[in-house]
């Protein structure tokens, strides 16, 4: 089973108290590690892409950090939908798994200029979906290559700068800025998420998608990796083992 402990402190305790309502079966697909880095990164990119911003099928999709955990979720679930996806990452083995997951176009931030190479990719239209868990220079970048009608959805601030969004340039570039707060769906909109697990789980059961594992860490290497996540050193999940 997996699900959402009700005391996120105790995550790395040896038992997690959890509402019975919000406990969900594993997919069969997936081994234990995959399955429980399933439920929170892959329903924020499904309820980010889908129910925010209404990504359609032959559109250009821009996802941020598409090796993080979440932003592997966005380039697995845009391909899913038949969306053009291209990956923005730091660093080359980044770049890699980016292009494992299946993301047409793979940036690496650090050695181009992201802005530019959107542009060139769609011939100067600009993407017309962007999923930013980044924030920061990220978002500045983004607004700068999405496309007339385009979404820049707003999924968090990995990089620690909360942008200030100019208004004005987004009503004159004719553009929406979206929010998502998964957790909201959670208590507005309960029957949804299970709605969206079943979905998963059989995109989970047909190969479609596979949460990206970067390393399996032993119990006693917990405080590891969540400094490496920190760092930003992560590749998807860092999974820690009993």
């Amino acid at each position: 089973m997996i699900g959402t402990p009700l005391l996120p402190a105790g995550a790395f305790g040896e038992y997690a108290l959890m509402a019975a309502d919000a406990v969900f079966p594993a997919p069969d697909a997936l081994d234990d590690a995959e399955a429980a880095a399933l439920h929170i990164g892959y329903q924020t990119a499904w309820f980010g892409l889908h129910r925010r911003a209404g990504l359609r099928a032959g559109e250009t999709l821009l996802v941020h950090a598409a090796a993080g955990g979440v932003g592997s979720a966005a380039v697995q679930l845009g391909k899913a939908a038949g969306a053009t996806v291209i990956g923005v990452v730091g660093g080359p083995e980044k770049a890699d798994r980016a292009r494992e997951l299946g993301a047409d176009l793979v940036i690496d931030r650090r050695a181009e200029d992201f802005v530019a190479a959107v542009k060139e990719a769609t011939g100067g239209r600009g993407a017309d979906v962007v999923f930013d868990p980044v924030g920061g220079d990220a978002y500045t970048g983004s607004t700068k290559c999405v496309a007339f009608e385009g979404r820049i959805l707003v999924v968090g601030f990995a990089s620690g700068g909360i942008p200030s969004p100019g208004l004005n340039h987004a009503l004159v570039k004719n553009y929406s800025i979206l929010g998502l707060h998964w957790g909201l769906y959670n208590t507005r909109d309960p029957q949804a998420v299970r709605a969206v697990h079943a979905e998963l789980t059989e995109l989970a059961a047909k190969g479609v998608v596979r949460p990206l594992i970067g390393e399996r860490l032993p119990f006693e290497r917990a405080a590891e990796g969540v400094q490496r996540v920190a760092d930003g050193d992560s590749v998807g999940r860092i999974a820690i083992l009993a």
